[in-house]
Order: structure tokens, then sequence, then C-alpha cells
């Protein structure tokens, strides 16, 4: 009997053998994973697979598994899709107990984070437009371009990215980049933007009241402030994965999570994209939730 054989015939996965190796050389004591949906709309059943998994692995494994809304863009986030997304979990089985985060609840931290990136010389305030750090950042076969914000001093960096905060630029007019290689094969890693000008704190009633619009996912940071072992993603996050660990290399986190990637699941004739679902919820009132007495779905 071969090795894959074995494995499928006792149900078992890549990502469960790594994780059973983990607590047989006592790599990790207890396991922590985590589901990390943005409140921008509705799930689809691609991320069955995801909640099955990391919920799925935590119960069997006797661990936690932590049910984290990554909220950093109120202008998009509804208290609707928060609680649908809770719905779903609880419709497959599953439950988070008190392990209920938001990632919007680690602002102070993340931005405390950043500013030690600033003063180790690892970050700073670029003031060029997306368009330009777009066509900078070069291609998969040319290197990219210094910005010539690059060598800002630690002082005026600061004092930039602290009126960031303060909410005294345009939104976007400024952006916060990571220092990293403008030459590095992985584009991921050619001085990513961290946070824009719209960083600061907004208030969302329509969500909780307590969010901030932050460019890229903390999801690094939030992984390690939650105790997050292992962070399992799709493999279109493959090519993030150096960032995910530059970030938690540079940063003084309370713990390293490693990332672990899976393929998505794709079904013929079936969505599965939020974007997709968010639109046709805005063209067809039915599919919100709690449809309203007498409604139809409409035809085509």
């Amino acid at each position: 009997m071969t090795t894959d054989t074995a494995t499928a015939e006792a149900g078992r996965d890549f990502i469960r053998d790594i994780v059973q190796a983990d607590l047989s050389s006592r790599r990790h004591s207890r396991i922590v994973t985590r589901f990390p949906p943005e409140p921008n709309g509705y799930l689809h059943i691609g991320h069955a697979k995801s909640i099955a998994l990391n919920f799925g692995i935590a119960q069997e494994f006797g661990g936690q598994c932590n049910l984290r809304f990554d909220d950093t863009n109120p202008t998009r986030e509804e208290q609707e899709y928060i609680d649908s997304i809770q719905a779903d979990v609880h419709w497959l089985g599953y439950d988070w107990g008190a392990n209920l985060f938001f990632a919007s609840d680690y602002f102070e931290r993340l931005y405390g984070w950043a500013e030690g990136l600033i003063r180790a010389g690892h970050a700073y305030v670029d003031d060029q437009s997306q368009e330009e750090i777009r066509t900078s950042r070069g291609t998969l076969t040319e290197p990219g371009k210094n910005s010539p914000f690059r060598d800002r001093s630690v002082e005026e960096n600061l004092d930039l990215f602290r009126r960031m905060k303060a909410g005294e630029f345009p939104n976007g007019a400024r952006v916060l980049r990571a220092r990293i290689d403008m030459a590095a094969g992985n584009i991921n890693l050619r001085d990513p933007v961290l946070y824009a000008s719209c960083m600061r704190i907004i208030r969302a009633p329509a969500t909780h009241g307590r969010s901030i619009r932050a460019t890229i996912t903390p999801t690094a940071q939030s992984d390690a402030i939650e105790g997050v072992t292992h962070s399992i993603c799709t493999l279109e996050f493959e090519d993030h994965r150096p960032l995910y660990e530059w970030l938690l290399d540079k940063l003084p986190v309370p713990s390293k999570p490693h990332q672990y990637e899976f393929a998505r699941l794709n079904v013929t004739y079936t969505l599965l994209s939020k974007r997709v679902l968010t639109q046709l919820r805005a063209r067809r009132p039915c599919l919100r939730l709690g449809r309203p007495p007498g409604c139809r779905p409409s035809r085509g």
C-alpha cells in the first residue's frame, strides 16, 4: 500500500499530517487556527471548505479556531454581512465559543508596530500616486525603481505618519511602504504598501462603530496576536507568504504562526465570488437576508 493510498484511506490530508507532526514533535502543544472573513459580502460554497478545514482541524486535534472579522474597510462592511457569516458557520455545525475577534481591535497595537518599523529603518512614507507606485514596481523580468522618498529621515517619516493617522491628508495622498528590495524576484517584496493616509480610525455605525481603513489586511500581525499556530489559506496567497514572514520577523510579535496554502474549491456553474454575489444583491433585493414577504427572484 502506497503512502498516498494509506493517507486517503485514513481520511487525512497534507495539512492534517503537518498538524499531527507538529504536535508529535512538540513544536506546538495546542493547535490554534482561524477563519478570517472580511464582512463585505456573503460567503459562498468555496468558503465552506475553509470553514470546515479550520474548524474541523481544531475539533479533531483538541485545539481552537478563532472567528476573526477582518474589518479594515468600513466603507464596504455591514452588520448584515457579520450576522450572515456567523449564521453560516453555525449552519455548518461549528462554533467559535468565546473566540470572536475583530482586526480593528488591534489598531493601536498595529499602529505602534508600524512606528517601530519606521524607527528601525524598515518603512517610509511615500508621496507618489498609486499609478506612480504601480509603474515603478517593475515587471516579472525587470526590477523596480526606488521611490524618490525612500531615503527620508526617520524623524520626517514619523512626523508624516502621525499626521496620516490624524487625518491631515486626503485619502491615498501618502502611504507607508515597507523598505525591502525593489529588485526582489517576488514583486510582493518590492516595498509593498502597508498603510494609506486613510488609515485613521473611522466610525462606522453600520457595523460595530470601531473600524480602520488599511491598504493591506493585517493578517500576519493579527495571527501573531491571537497565537495562531497554523495560518491556513488558499493558494493565491502563496506568493504573499514571504511578506507574511518578513513582517513576523521584523515586528516584536508574541508568537510566530506559519502559513500553509491549500487549493481553492471550484465548482462548475456555481458562483464562487463575494464580489459577484454582492453585485447580485444590489440588483436583486430578494437575495438580502430576511426576504420580504411576497418577494420573488427576478428572471434573467
